[in-house]
């Protein structure tokens, strides 16, 4: 009789135990069940650029968590709302909380899906759609253009940079404007010369257009593109150039003299602890260089005298409040004043930006 009210109280406990579990499961206060976070990549994670530093990201997430979360990612998920769904779907079926989509073109789907499952988070990458559960995310990444801009500023003799582009939408075209800014704050004379490719992550497009540029003058690249094929270009002429993305000296260490970088680890964590303590709410995330998700990478040998200094003053004036990168007056490539003398650009404007600057050579073509 001991032994089977033993028994019979061991079965008790346990059923109560998976009572509770379930019951967690399904609140939103969160659970002390593992946290299955999925991430959709737009390109390998080995692409020494955009995705890698979202990978990056992901691995800080894992690392500081431990056994709390546990992470599944697709790579090579095209800008196809059919794709994107079906990847999402398998996530779900591999019992994912929260999924992250981390490419403009993933919206659409993204929010398709969260419609298809209300009880998963989702978030999704310099998209601008929301759901109940699900919120958009990015950083100010202008701020770090605005850096490097000052770097390439000093750095060019012919006064051309050359700035090889993805696709005319705001998110570029904003970092195009806040990088020529930049340089023209310490070089009145420069040009910003665009060429685009209308793909995030393909090396020989972005390769050829940088031989273009280089070829009508240019001697410093820069780029929205996620490989470091603009750079290898840079090298390979003898130019310098500006990175993005991940730190990439060793990849090719006579060109590269800074980047502006995304460290989405600070997002990913936050996000996940979120979802894992019940806080986590749909609210939109543009984080700065205060918050730490974007900054400017530790300049080389082969930046110019001085440009340490400089950034590292306007830096602090960034972070600090002080400074406004889009703070009037900013005038159009027609040489109109747009943004008048004391005022700053809203959000909303700033995430609708489709106008060049004064200072950039290029059209911006109608986005398909």
């Amino acid at each position: 009789m001991k032994k089977f009210g033993i028994l019979f109280l061991a079965l008790i406990m346990v059923a109560t135990m998976a009572l509770g579990c379930a019951t967690d499961g399904e609140s939103d206060g969160g659970s002390e069940e593992q946290i299955v976070a999925g991430f959709i990549y737009v390109g390998p994670t080995n692409d020494g650029g955009y995705t890698t530093a979202h990978d990056n990201g992901r691995l800080y997430m894992e690392e500081q968590l431990g056994d709390a979360v546990r992470s599944i990612y697709k790579e090579n998920v095209p800008e196809d709302k059919g794709e994107v769904v079906k990847v999402i779907r398998e996530m779900v079926d591999q019992g994912a909380n929260i999924i992250f989509a981390t490419s403009f073109g993933h919206m659409d789907g993204l929010i398709e899906a969260a419609a298809e499952f209300p009880e998963v988070k989702f978030a999704h990458c310099s998209g601008y759609q929301t759901a109940e559960n699900a919120t958009n995310y990015f950083g100010r990444m202008y701020q770090a253009r605005y850096l490097s801009g000052i770097v390439a500023g000093m750095k060019t003799e012919t006064d051309k940079i050359a700035y090889v582009a993805a696709f005319p939408i705001p998110e570029v075209i904003r970092g195009i404007n806040a990088f020529t800014l930049g340089a023209k704050s310490v070089n009145p004379d420069v040009e910003v010369h665009v060429r685009w490719t209308n793909t995030w992550y393909d090396p020989a497009s972005e390769k050829a257009a940088a031989e273009a540029l280089l070829d009508e003058g240019c001697d410093v690249t820069a780029q929205h593109q996620d490989s470091t094929a603009t750079m290898v270009a840079a090298e390979e002429a003898g130019a310098y150039s500006i990175g993005y993305n991940v730190s990439s000296e060793e990849a090719v260490p006579k060109a590269y003299m800074t980047a502006p970088l995304w460290n989405w680890g600070a997002y990913y964590l936050t996000a996940v602890e979120q979802v894992i303590d019940g806080t986590w709410t749909n609210t939109p995330y543009w984080g700065g260089m205060d918050e730490g998700v974007i900054s400017l990478d530790e300049m080389t040998e082969l930046a110019p005298q001085g440009a340490a200094e400089k950034v590292a003053e306007v830096e602090a004036k960034i972070i600090s409040g002080e400074f406004d990168v889009f703070n009037g007056p900013i005038y159009n490539q027609a040489g109109e004043e747009v943004v008048n003398e004391g005022d700053s650009m809203t959000d909303e404007e700033m995430l609708g930006f489709d106008w060049f600057v004064q200072g950039v050579v290029g059209d911006i073509p109608e986005s398909n």
